[in-house]
């Protein structure tokens, strides 16, 4: 791997290029060229190879990539080989659907614990999963009994710098935060912010143009990355 920082873009694109292997893999696809990659998945040949190149050289001339291969390579390097043990605070609406969206277990990723600070929700199982409800006190004590190592912010506004000073206490480096705030971490902990209300204003602005000013994406182009990435901001998350 190149020493250069890699850009949050890079490993961004990579999810969406493993994403597409998985595909590829699923359908008994064995080798696929760059181009041919980009073609089938409306994605840029150059980009992928540029992309790809930071962390070495996965593809075998005449032949493109091996599809299991690079498929492992790229789960290897987005950390995705081990599992990750989620908690969520927040045990409203938005809490709720996250603890029991199934699509986490496909990247290695696990619901473990939920947290709210409301005592009527305390101590009660929620969701189809029937998940115990922790109070948000028993934070630092269930992320280490727990060994949870990723955690999710799923609380008003308001709320939200409180519950990241207290998860950052506890020791937790990976927070995705879905309240509508900018959120200030310490060093050494990385925070993103998911934003519905802001992809759906973009739509808006896309939807108030003349149709002639509208632009679409050509087949093998690279798209927006906001197209193709979900890591923009969520609304609401009360």
């Amino acid at each position: 791997m190149k020493s250069e920082k890699i850009s949050e873009l890079t490993t961004s694109r990579l999810s969406v290029y493993l994403r597409c292997l998985n595909t590829l893999y699923a359908a008994g696809i064995k080798t696929i060229s760059s181009q041919a990659l980009a073609e089938q998945f409306h994605l840029n040949s150059a980009q992928i190879r540029k992309d790809l190149g930071y962390f070495g050289e996965f593809g075998v001339r005449g032949v493109g990539y091996y599809v299991e291969d690079l498929r492992d390579h790229i789960t290897k390097i987005l950390g995705l080989d081990r599992p990750h043990r989620v908690g969520i605070v927040g045990a409203g609406r938005l809490g709720t659907a996250l603890a029991n969206y199934n699509g986490f277990g496909r990247s290695n990723f696990t619901v473990v614990a939920l947290f709210d600070n409301d005592r009527q929700k305390i101590g009660k199982r929620i969701g189809e999963e029937r998940m115990l409800v922790h109070d948000v006190e028993q934070l630092a004590h269930m992320i280490r009994s727990e060994g949870i190592d990723v955690m999710v912010i799923a609380v008003p506004a308001k709320a939200a710098q409180r519950v990241l000073n207290q998860i950052m206490s506890a020791g937790i480096k990976a927070v995705l935060n879905f309240a509508p705030v900018s959120l200030n971490s310490r060093k050494g902990v990385k925070v993103k912010t998911v934003d519905l209300t802001t992809s759906l204003e973009s739509l808006s602005y896309f939807l108030a143009q003349p149709p002639a000013s509208r632009v679409t994406h050509k087949r093998g182009q690279q798209r927006d990355t906001d197209d193709t990435v979900w890591m923009n901001k969520q609304p609401d998350a009360s």
